[in-house]
């Protein structure tokens, strides 16, 4: 017998024999389309490193890229293998070196990656764009070690094509609870109150621990692997983009950048090769259509892991 969910369980998993809706709206590129737009607002199946010579030359004015890990896993059947420090810094070299010529002069970069394959291609990412940073965020959970310490934290690295870029600053502040709060000729200082307590507005560092890793309860999550979070990428959307700007997302996975860039009102351009996942990235587009919101983001704010839904509640019972 089929396994059945859990009532709670909104872990989206639709097989490709009950979702040929979906993937029929996915693009395949067999040829260079005349013009932009034919490929914005799409999900395009394919092999990056066959569609990315089909794209328009300078099309993003933002990519985030979350290539495979140097791990050997399994995408739906379709294995990635560990390969030594050589072959995957020549594998990082060549689809860097194709993005190179899809970003914008204006444009930014993020690459996920794990604390071994971030030493690679930390330092490819270097020999194309102008490295900002490198931001760690905290995954919150993971396996246990028997003889190392857990793996609980993963990098993105920050970088742009030139000095030009984009960054809005106003629109990643972090909420976080005032502990003890500090007043200024009897005023609030640099906080504001609230129901449930005293928040402050704060700059984001290159430390984020307010990401939740999307789990079976929660609607964004699906069967992927290794998906990232709607908050992590929304993040990232905000801080180097403009609504109406050109989200491009070489390796899409189950369609977390897109979506995200389509909450916020960014075009997107989302690449895959697994038709399962591009199967699951037009159903949760569809999704997003009468669902906006992103977990933790709310007014123009970004807040602490686990505070908005209980701000929400004692603001309800102040009402």
């Amino acid at each position: 017998m089929p396994k059945v969910k859990a009532s709670r369980n909104k872990t989206l998993d639709t097989p490709l024999d009950e979702g040929a809706a979906w993937l029929n709206r996915c693009l395949r590129l067999a040829e260079r389309p005349q013009s932009l737009d034919a490929v914005l607002d799409k999900t395009i199946l394919g092999d990056f490193f066959a569609v990315a010579p089909l794209l328009p030359p300078a099309c993003a004015d933002l990519i985030v890229a979350d290539p495979p890990y140097n791990l050997t896993k399994s995408f739906n059947g379709t294995v990635f293998s560990k390969k030594n420090k050589a072959e995957y810094e020549a594998y990082t070299r060549r689809w860097l070196g194709l993005l190179q010529g899809l970003l914008k002069e204006t444009g930014s970069i993020y690459v996920c990656c794990d604390w071994q394959s971030s030493l690679i291609i930390g330092n490819v990412l270097a020999d194309f764009f102008q490295v900002r940073n490198r931001i760690t965020w905290q995954r919150e959970k993971g396996r246990g070690a028997s003889a190392n310490w857990k793996n609980s934290q993963e990098d993105v690295w920050f970088a742009t094509k030139s000095n030009a870029y984009t960054f809005n600053l106003a629109a990643v502040k972090m909420r976080r609870r005032v502990l003890a709060p500090y007043r200024a000729e009897g005023q609030p200082k640099d906080w504001q109150p609230a129901a449930g307590g005293k928040y402050r507005d704060t700059c984001p560092s290159n430390f984020w621990d307010d990401i939740t890793v999307p789990f079976w309860s929660m609607p964004e999550n699906t069967a992927h692997p290794t998906q990232k979070p709607e908050k992590l990428l929304a993040k990232i959307i905000l801080a180097s983009s403009n609504p109406g700007d050109v989200v491009l997302d070489p390796f899409l996975g189950s369609g977390s950048t897109s979506v995200a860039a389509k909450k916020l009102q960014r075009h997107y351009i989302g690449i895959e090769v697994e038709p399962q996942y591009c199967l699951w990235a037009e159903q949760r587009l569809e999704q997003a259509e009468a669902d906006s919101t992103i977990q933790g983001y709310a007014d123009g704010v970004f807040w602490e892991r686990n505070s908005l839904a209980e701000q929400q509640r004692l603001a309800n019972q102040a009402d």
